[in-house]
Protein backbone atom coordinates (compact mmCIF):
# COMPACT_ATOMS: atom_id res chain seq x y z
CA UNK A 1 0.00 0.00 0.00
CA UNK A 2 1.49 3.50 -0.96
CA UNK A 3 1.58 5.79 2.20
CA UNK A 4 -0.37 8.79 2.18
CA UNK A 5 0.96 11.76 0.29
CA UNK A 6 0.53 15.09 2.22
CA UNK A 7 1.19 16.99 -0.94
CA UNK A 8 0.22 15.25 -4.02
CA UNK A 9 -3.26 13.32 -4.41
CA UNK A 10 -3.58 9.87 -6.05
CA UNK A 11 -4.70 11.40 -9.08
CA UNK A 12 -1.66 13.87 -9.25
CA UNK A 13 -3.31 16.81 -8.08
CA UNK A 14 -2.40 18.71 -5.49
CA UNK A 15 -4.07 18.58 -1.93
CA UNK A 16 -5.53 22.18 -1.18
CA UNK A 17 -3.31 23.47 1.90
CA UNK A 18 0.00 22.69 -0.31
CA UNK A 19 -1.37 24.38 -3.71
CA UNK A 20 -0.15 28.34 -3.27
CA UNK A 21 3.65 26.61 -2.16
CA UNK A 22 3.35 24.26 -5.45
CA UNK A 23 2.57 27.06 -8.02
CA UNK A 24 5.69 28.76 -6.21
CA UNK A 25 7.94 26.09 -7.17
CA UNK A 26 6.61 26.03 -10.50
CA UNK A 27 8.12 29.09 -10.72
CA UNK A 28 11.92 28.30 -9.50
CA UNK A 29 14.62 27.68 -11.00
CA UNK A 30 15.72 24.29 -9.62
CA UNK A 31 19.60 26.66 -9.31
CA UNK A 32 18.28 28.77 -7.36
CA UNK A 33 16.75 26.01 -4.76
CA UNK A 34 20.04 23.90 -4.76
CA UNK A 35 21.58 27.01 -3.93
CA UNK A 36 19.10 28.35 -1.25
CA UNK A 37 19.65 24.41 0.63
CA UNK A 38 23.54 25.30 0.72
CA UNK A 39 22.42 28.81 2.29
CA UNK A 40 20.65 26.86 4.92
CA UNK A 41 23.57 24.72 5.57
CA UNK A 42 26.03 27.65 6.24
CA UNK A 43 23.47 29.54 8.27
CA UNK A 44 22.99 26.14 10.45
CA UNK A 45 26.88 26.00 10.21
CA UNK A 46 27.55 29.68 11.64
CA UNK A 47 25.21 29.30 14.06
CA UNK A 48 26.84 26.20 15.88
CA UNK A 49 23.70 24.06 15.23
CA UNK A 50 25.21 20.71 15.84
CA UNK A 51 24.23 17.18 17.83
CA UNK A 52 27.06 14.63 19.07
CA UNK A 53 26.30 11.21 18.02
CA UNK A 54 27.63 9.27 20.87
CA UNK A 55 30.31 6.30 20.25
CA UNK A 56 30.92 8.21 16.47
CA UNK A 57 34.54 9.23 16.97
CA UNK A 58 35.20 10.95 13.49
CA UNK A 59 31.93 12.78 13.44
CA UNK A 60 31.05 13.73 17.04
CA UNK A 61 29.51 17.11 16.05
CA UNK A 62 27.21 17.06 12.97
CA UNK A 63 24.46 19.43 11.45
CA UNK A 64 21.58 17.96 11.78
CA UNK A 65 20.44 18.11 7.85
CA UNK A 66 17.95 20.88 7.07
CA UNK A 67 15.17 20.41 3.86
CA UNK A 68 14.17 23.78 2.96
CA UNK A 69 10.70 22.35 1.49
CA UNK A 70 8.37 23.21 4.43
CA UNK A 71 5.35 20.66 5.88
CA UNK A 72 1.82 22.19 5.59
CA UNK A 73 -0.94 21.49 7.74
CA UNK A 74 -4.50 22.98 7.45
CA UNK A 75 -5.48 25.23 10.27
CA UNK A 76 -8.61 22.57 10.85
CA UNK A 77 -5.97 19.76 11.26
CA UNK A 78 -4.22 21.62 13.47
CA UNK A 79 -7.03 22.23 15.60
CA UNK A 80 -8.01 18.67 16.24
CA UNK A 81 -4.11 17.68 17.05
CA UNK A 82 -4.46 20.56 19.63
CA UNK A 83 -7.44 19.30 21.08
CA UNK A 84 -5.63 15.39 21.10
CA UNK A 85 -2.74 16.52 22.71
CA UNK A 86 -4.33 18.78 25.39
CA UNK A 87 -6.00 16.07 26.42
CA UNK A 88 -3.22 13.65 26.39
CA UNK A 89 -1.29 16.50 28.65
CA UNK A 90 -4.08 17.00 30.71
CA UNK A 91 -3.95 13.06 31.50
CA UNK A 92 -0.51 12.24 31.74
CA UNK A 93 -0.25 15.19 34.57
CA UNK A 94 -3.27 13.64 36.46
CA UNK A 95 -1.81 10.51 36.57
CA UNK A 96 1.76 11.56 37.55
CA UNK A 97 -0.33 12.96 40.73
CA UNK A 98 -2.04 10.11 41.13
CA UNK A 99 0.51 7.19 40.84
CA UNK A 100 2.64 9.13 43.62
CA UNK A 101 -0.40 9.36 45.97
CA UNK A 102 -3.82 7.30 46.56
CA UNK A 103 -2.93 5.46 43.31
CA UNK A 104 -6.48 5.30 42.35
CA UNK A 105 -5.56 3.89 38.53
CA UNK A 106 -4.27 0.72 39.91
CA UNK A 107 -6.50 0.31 43.24
CA UNK A 108 -9.53 0.36 39.89
CA UNK A 109 -7.90 -2.46 37.89
CA UNK A 110 -7.15 -0.20 34.45
CA UNK A 111 -3.21 -0.46 34.70
CA UNK A 112 -0.96 -3.35 36.87
CA UNK A 113 1.12 -2.54 39.57
CA UNK A 114 3.69 -4.63 37.90
CA UNK A 115 4.68 -1.45 35.48
CA UNK A 116 5.77 0.54 38.59
CA UNK A 117 7.48 -2.04 41.34
CA UNK A 118 10.84 -3.09 39.58
CA UNK A 119 10.48 0.07 37.30
CA UNK A 120 13.58 2.79 37.58
CA UNK A 121 11.41 5.24 36.53
CA UNK A 122 9.40 5.95 39.03
CA UNK A 123 11.00 7.56 42.18
CA UNK A 124 9.73 6.32 45.87
CA UNK A 125 11.33 9.85 46.65
CA UNK A 126 8.19 11.27 45.08
CA UNK A 127 5.72 9.55 46.97
CA UNK A 128 3.47 12.11 48.74
CA UNK A 129 5.04 15.58 46.98
CA UNK A 130 3.26 17.93 45.09
CA UNK A 131 5.52 20.18 43.29
CA UNK A 132 4.27 23.97 43.06
CA UNK A 133 0.98 24.45 40.78
CA UNK A 134 0.44 20.05 41.06
CA UNK A 135 2.45 20.67 37.96
CA UNK A 136 4.89 17.66 36.79
CA UNK A 137 5.44 17.62 33.04
CA UNK A 138 6.10 21.68 32.68
CA UNK A 139 7.70 20.67 29.35
CA UNK A 140 6.41 17.95 26.64
CA UNK A 141 7.19 16.96 23.07
CA UNK A 142 4.64 14.34 21.97
CA UNK A 143 5.74 12.53 18.93
CA UNK A 144 2.93 12.51 15.85
CA UNK A 145 2.63 10.45 12.97
CA UNK A 146 0.05 10.39 10.55
CA UNK A 147 -1.00 7.62 7.82
CA UNK A 148 -4.16 8.93 6.17
CA UNK A 149 -5.69 12.12 5.45
CA UNK A 150 -7.60 11.97 8.95
CA UNK A 151 -6.06 9.90 10.51
CA UNK A 152 -2.59 10.64 13.27
CA UNK A 153 -1.49 8.28 16.03
CA UNK A 154 0.13 9.21 18.76
CA UNK A 155 3.99 7.11 18.69
CA UNK A 156 5.07 8.79 22.02
CA UNK A 157 5.22 10.91 24.92
CA UNK A 158 8.52 12.56 25.86
CA UNK A 159 7.73 13.60 29.33
CA UNK A 160 11.10 13.39 30.73
CA UNK A 161 13.53 16.38 29.09
CA UNK A 162 12.34 16.77 25.41
CA UNK A 163 14.61 18.40 23.32
CA UNK A 164 14.34 19.63 19.34
CA UNK A 165 12.86 23.15 20.32
CA UNK A 166 15.45 24.91 19.27
CA UNK A 167 15.46 23.68 15.91
CA UNK A 168 11.95 24.33 15.39
CA UNK A 169 12.52 28.00 15.74
CA UNK A 170 15.97 27.97 13.88
CA UNK A 171 14.06 26.60 11.24
CA UNK A 172 11.65 29.08 10.84
CA UNK A 173 14.21 31.67 11.27
CA UNK A 174 16.15 30.22 8.49
CA UNK A 175 13.16 30.02 6.07
CA UNK A 176 11.66 33.63 6.99
CA UNK A 177 15.66 35.00 5.79
CA UNK A 178 15.99 32.65 2.81
CA UNK A 179 12.44 33.18 1.15
CA UNK A 180 10.61 35.98 2.94
CA UNK A 181 8.29 36.25 -0.42
CA UNK A 182 6.71 33.22 0.47
CA UNK A 183 5.77 33.96 3.69
CA UNK A 184 3.90 37.26 2.58
CA UNK A 185 1.73 35.04 0.23
CA UNK A 186 1.29 32.12 2.54
CA UNK A 187 -0.12 32.88 5.60
CA UNK A 188 1.72 30.88 8.58
CA UNK A 189 0.58 30.86 12.67
CA UNK A 190 4.02 32.00 14.33
CA UNK A 191 6.55 29.73 16.62
CA UNK A 192 9.11 32.36 17.23
CA UNK A 193 7.30 33.80 20.63
CA UNK A 194 7.99 30.02 22.60
CA UNK A 195 11.31 31.08 24.78
CA UNK A 196 8.88 34.30 25.73
CA UNK A 197 6.01 31.58 27.00
CA UNK A 198 8.81 29.14 27.72
CA UNK A 199 9.66 31.91 30.34
CA UNK A 200 6.10 33.00 31.37
CA UNK A 201 5.51 29.49 32.19
CA UNK A 202 8.30 28.31 34.03
CA UNK A 203 7.90 31.91 36.38
CA UNK A 204 4.16 30.97 36.59
CA UNK A 205 5.08 27.84 38.48
CA UNK A 206 7.64 29.86 40.92
CA UNK A 207 7.40 28.04 44.68
CA UNK A 208 4.85 30.11 46.77
CA UNK A 209 7.60 31.60 49.06
CA UNK A 210 8.73 33.23 45.92
CA UNK A 211 8.93 37.26 46.08
CA UNK A 212 8.72 39.17 43.08
CA UNK A 213 9.76 37.57 39.92
CA UNK A 214 11.55 34.43 40.09
CA UNK A 215 15.05 33.70 39.31
CA UNK A 216 15.36 31.00 36.33
CA UNK A 217 17.60 28.81 35.20
CA UNK A 218 18.76 26.06 32.80
CA UNK A 219 20.76 22.97 34.61
CA UNK A 220 22.70 21.63 31.46
CA UNK A 221 25.45 18.52 31.92
CA UNK A 222 27.89 20.58 30.18
CA UNK A 223 29.29 21.01 26.41
CA UNK A 224 29.69 17.54 25.84
CA UNK A 225 26.10 16.83 26.29
CA UNK A 226 24.37 16.02 22.53
CA UNK A 227 21.61 18.94 22.86
CA UNK A 228 24.21 21.54 24.36
CA UNK A 229 23.31 23.95 21.52
CA UNK A 230 19.90 23.96 22.50
CA UNK A 231 20.22 24.13 26.38
CA UNK A 232 22.67 28.04 25.71
CA UNK A 233 20.25 28.40 22.74
CA UNK A 234 17.09 28.42 25.43
CA UNK A 235 18.87 30.34 28.40
CA UNK A 236 19.88 33.40 26.10
CA UNK A 237 16.63 33.48 24.25
CA UNK A 238 14.51 33.58 27.63
CA UNK A 239 17.10 35.82 28.85
CA UNK A 240 18.27 33.43 32.10
CA UNK A 241 21.64 31.68 33.27
CA UNK A 242 22.79 28.62 31.74
CA UNK A 243 24.20 26.69 34.74
CA UNK A 244 26.17 23.32 35.59
CA UNK A 245 25.82 21.46 38.69
CA UNK A 246 29.28 22.88 39.88
CA UNK A 247 28.01 26.48 39.29
CA UNK A 248 25.41 25.08 42.09
CA UNK A 249 25.43 25.00 46.06
CA UNK A 250 22.80 24.75 48.70
CA UNK A 251 22.88 27.39 50.92
CA UNK A 252 19.78 28.56 53.72
CA UNK A 253 17.42 25.83 52.45
CA UNK A 254 18.01 27.29 48.75
CA UNK A 255 20.03 26.22 45.80
CA UNK A 256 22.04 29.31 44.76
CA UNK A 257 24.19 29.96 41.64
CA UNK A 258 27.44 32.04 41.75
CA UNK A 259 27.10 35.53 39.62
CA UNK A 260 29.73 38.17 39.78
CA UNK A 261 27.26 39.64 41.97
CA UNK A 262 27.31 36.80 44.84
CA UNK A 263 25.34 34.03 45.32
CA UNK A 264 21.85 34.41 44.21
CA UNK A 265 18.94 32.10 45.03
CA UNK A 266 17.13 30.42 42.28
CA UNK A 267 13.56 29.76 42.23
CA UNK A 268 13.20 27.75 38.80
CA UNK A 269 15.80 25.34 37.36
CA UNK A 270 14.53 23.98 34.27
CA UNK A 271 17.26 21.27 33.98
CA UNK A 272 17.96 19.17 31.15
CA UNK A 273 19.85 16.61 33.91
CA UNK A 274 18.34 12.96 34.06
CA UNK A 275 17.22 12.22 37.33
CA UNK A 276 19.57 9.45 38.11
CA UNK A 277 22.24 12.54 37.76
CA UNK A 278 20.03 15.43 39.73
CA UNK A 279 21.39 14.54 43.54
CA UNK A 280 24.41 12.44 44.09
CA UNK A 281 23.13 12.28 47.72
CA UNK A 282 19.44 10.45 46.42
CA UNK A 283 20.17 9.15 42.92
CA UNK A 284 23.86 8.39 41.71
CA UNK A 285 26.31 8.94 44.36
CA UNK A 286 29.34 8.95 41.23
CA UNK A 287 27.49 12.02 39.61
CA UNK A 288 29.00 15.02 38.81
CA UNK A 289 26.17 16.97 36.84
CA UNK A 290 23.76 17.65 39.73
CA UNK A 291 23.80 19.49 43.07
CA UNK A 292 24.05 17.55 46.43
CA UNK A 293 21.03 18.26 48.60
CA UNK A 294 18.86 19.37 45.88
CA UNK A 295 15.42 16.95 46.40
CA UNK A 296 16.06 18.02 50.28
CA UNK A 297 15.51 21.69 48.75
CA UNK A 298 12.96 20.10 46.58
CA UNK A 299 10.97 18.47 48.82
CA UNK A 300 10.80 21.20 51.27
CA UNK A 301 9.10 23.66 48.63
CA UNK A 302 11.75 26.14 47.93
CA UNK A 303 12.78 25.59 44.18
CA UNK A 304 10.68 24.33 41.35
CA UNK A 305 12.19 21.51 39.25
CA UNK A 306 10.78 21.37 35.48
CA UNK A 307 10.53 18.86 34.48
CA UNK A 308 9.73 17.02 38.47
CA UNK A 309 12.07 14.26 38.92
CA UNK A 310 10.17 10.73 38.87
CA UNK A 311 7.74 11.88 35.00
CA UNK A 312 10.00 9.25 32.77
CA UNK A 313 7.49 6.46 34.31
CA UNK A 314 4.76 8.75 32.24
CA UNK A 315 6.86 8.05 28.71
CA UNK A 316 7.83 4.63 29.82
CA UNK A 317 7.21 2.51 26.47
CA UNK A 318 5.61 -0.02 28.53
CA UNK A 319 3.64 2.32 30.10
CA UNK A 320 2.54 3.54 26.75
CA UNK A 321 0.52 0.77 25.81
CA UNK A 322 -1.90 2.03 28.40
CA UNK A 323 -2.12 5.32 27.54
CA UNK A 324 -5.75 5.05 26.12
CA UNK A 325 -7.03 3.74 29.91
CA UNK A 326 -5.17 6.47 31.29
CA UNK A 327 -6.98 8.99 29.13
CA UNK A 328 -10.55 7.97 29.48
CA UNK A 329 -9.85 7.47 33.47
CA UNK A 330 -8.68 11.16 33.92
CA UNK A 331 -10.52 12.98 31.32
CA UNK A 332 -14.05 10.61 31.30
CA UNK A 333 -13.50 10.49 27.34
CA UNK A 334 -12.23 8.57 24.87
CA UNK A 335 -8.53 9.57 23.62
CA UNK A 336 -8.71 11.55 20.81
CA UNK A 337 -5.75 10.75 19.15
CA UNK A 338 -5.28 7.41 19.20
CA UNK A 339 -2.35 5.01 20.35
CA UNK A 340 -0.21 3.22 17.82
CA UNK A 341 -1.21 -0.75 18.13
CA UNK A 342 1.35 -2.25 20.85
CA UNK A 343 2.25 -5.51 21.78
CA UNK A 344 3.45 -6.70 25.89
CA UNK A 345 6.38 -8.66 24.76
CA UNK A 346 5.77 -9.58 28.64
CA UNK A 347 2.83 -11.41 27.98
CA UNK A 348 4.19 -14.40 26.61
CA UNK A 349 1.14 -15.36 24.27
CA UNK A 350 2.36 -12.11 22.26
CA UNK A 351 6.07 -12.93 23.00
CA UNK A 352 5.04 -15.87 20.71
CA UNK A 353 3.12 -13.41 18.33
CA UNK A 354 6.20 -11.03 18.22
CA UNK A 355 8.63 -13.74 17.63
CA UNK A 356 7.48 -15.56 14.72
CA UNK A 357 6.14 -11.98 12.90
CA UNK A 358 9.73 -10.55 13.97
CA UNK A 359 10.30 -9.46 10.24
CA UNK A 360 7.09 -7.02 9.77
CA UNK A 361 7.00 -5.50 13.24
CA UNK A 362 8.98 -2.60 14.88
CA UNK A 363 10.25 -3.77 18.34
CA UNK A 364 11.48 -1.44 20.94
CA UNK A 365 13.39 -1.26 24.35
CA UNK A 366 10.88 0.27 26.62
CA UNK A 367 13.42 2.38 28.18
CA UNK A 368 15.23 3.95 25.11
CA UNK A 369 15.51 6.65 22.70
CA UNK A 370 17.03 8.21 19.76
CA UNK A 371 16.43 5.34 17.76
CA UNK A 372 18.86 3.09 19.68
CA UNK A 373 17.97 -0.47 20.34
CA UNK A 374 15.37 -0.77 18.26
CA UNK A 375 14.80 -3.61 15.11
CA UNK A 376 12.89 -2.27 12.43
CA UNK A 377 11.90 -5.97 10.39
CA UNK A 378 11.25 -4.98 7.47
CA UNK A 379 14.42 -2.98 6.68
CA UNK A 380 16.35 -5.92 8.77
CA UNK A 381 18.21 -8.63 7.31
CA UNK A 382 17.86 -12.63 8.29
CA UNK A 383 20.64 -12.34 10.35
CA UNK A 384 19.59 -9.34 12.63
CA UNK A 385 16.26 -10.52 13.08
CA UNK A 386 17.62 -13.74 15.13
CA UNK A 387 19.88 -11.49 16.76
CA UNK A 388 17.21 -9.72 17.90
CA UNK A 389 15.10 -12.54 18.73
CA UNK A 390 17.90 -13.90 21.34
CA UNK A 391 17.22 -10.68 22.76
CA UNK A 392 13.80 -10.81 23.10
CA UNK A 393 13.62 -14.22 25.13
CA UNK A 394 16.56 -12.92 27.02
CA UNK A 395 14.71 -10.16 28.59
CA UNK A 396 10.83 -10.08 27.26
CA UNK A 397 10.11 -7.58 29.25
CA UNK A 398 12.18 -4.87 28.50
CA UNK A 399 10.31 -4.95 24.66
CA UNK A 400 7.48 -3.74 23.20
CA UNK A 401 5.86 -4.40 19.49
CA UNK A 402 4.42 -2.25 16.86
CA UNK A 403 3.56 -2.71 13.57
CA UNK A 404 5.18 -0.93 10.78
CA UNK A 405 2.90 2.10 9.89
CA UNK A 406 3.10 3.53 6.55
CA UNK A 407 4.23 6.58 7.51
CA UNK A 408 2.70 10.29 5.32
CA UNK A 409 5.07 11.36 3.24
CA UNK A 410 6.03 15.20 2.26
CA UNK A 411 8.60 16.28 -0.45
CA UNK A 412 12.10 16.94 -0.06
CA UNK A 413 14.40 18.53 -2.35
CA UNK A 414 17.06 16.27 -3.91
CA UNK A 415 19.38 16.42 -6.45
CA UNK A 416 16.89 14.78 -9.01
CA UNK A 417 14.34 17.44 -7.91
CA UNK A 418 11.30 16.99 -5.49
CA UNK A 419 10.69 13.22 -3.81
CA UNK A 420 8.82 11.71 -0.87
CA UNK A 421 10.35 11.05 2.16
CA UNK A 422 8.50 9.89 5.60
CA UNK A 423 7.59 12.28 8.40
CA UNK A 424 6.60 12.66 11.70
CA UNK A 425 5.95 15.77 13.94
CA UNK A 426 7.20 16.72 17.61
CA UNK A 427 4.81 19.29 18.70
CA UNK A 428 5.85 21.37 21.90
CA UNK A 429 3.84 21.64 24.53
CA UNK A 430 4.41 24.02 28.12
CA UNK A 431 2.12 23.26 30.98
CA UNK A 432 1.70 25.88 34.32
CA UNK A 433 -1.22 27.92 35.12
CA UNK A 434 -2.28 26.92 31.73
CA UNK A 435 -1.57 24.44 28.88
CA UNK A 436 -0.02 26.48 25.81
CA UNK A 437 0.88 24.18 22.33
CA UNK A 438 3.49 26.20 19.64
CA UNK A 439 1.63 25.37 16.38
CA UNK A 440 3.34 23.04 14.52
CA UNK A 441 6.69 22.03 15.96
CA UNK A 442 9.25 19.94 14.73
CA UNK A 443 9.08 17.73 11.94
CA UNK A 444 11.95 15.02 11.64
CA UNK A 445 11.95 13.41 8.06
CA UNK A 446 13.97 10.18 7.19
CA UNK A 447 16.37 11.67 4.35
CA UNK A 448 17.14 7.83 3.03
CA UNK A 449 14.54 6.64 0.29
CA UNK A 450 12.38 3.98 2.00
CA UNK A 451 13.63 4.54 5.08
CA UNK A 452 11.08 4.77 8.38
CA UNK A 453 13.73 6.04 11.08
CA UNK A 454 13.35 9.96 11.37
CA UNK A 455 15.98 10.21 14.25
CA UNK A 456 18.66 12.62 13.63
CA UNK A 457 20.59 10.02 15.23
CA UNK A 458 20.20 7.56 12.76
CA UNK A 459 20.27 10.00 9.71
CA UNK A 460 17.30 11.87 9.75
CA UNK A 461 16.98 15.60 8.85
CA UNK A 462 14.36 18.42 9.65
CA UNK A 463 11.76 20.64 8.36
CA UNK A 464 10.07 24.14 9.15
CA UNK A 465 6.30 23.35 9.74
CA UNK A 466 3.68 25.10 9.10
CA UNK A 467 0.55 25.75 10.34
CA UNK A 468 -1.77 27.95 8.06
CA UNK A 469 -3.25 30.33 9.51
CA UNK A 470 -6.75 30.23 7.98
Amino acid sequence: MKPFDEMIKTGGEVRPPYEQLKCWLDTQNPERLAQKSLDAENVFRKTGITFAVYGDEEAAERLIPFDIIPRIITGNEWRRLSQGIEQRVMALNAFLDDIYHRQEIIRAGRIPRELFTHNDAYLPEMVGFRPPGNVYTHIIGVDIVRTEENQFYVLEDNARTPSGVSYMLENRETMMQLFPELFQQIKVRPVETYPKLLRQSLAAVAPPGCKGTPTIAVLTPGIYNSAYFEHAFLADQMGVELVEGSDLKIENGKVVMRTTEGNRAIDVLYRRVDDSFLDPLTFRRDSALGVAGIMDVYRSGNITIANAPGTGIADDKALYSYMPEIVEFYTGRKAILENVPTHRCSEPDTLKYVLENLSDLVVKEVHGSGGYGMLVGPAASKKECEAFALKLKANPKNYIAQPTLALSTTPIMTEKGLAPRHVDLRPFVLVSDRIRITPGGLTRVALKEGSLVVNSSQGGGTKDTWVLDD
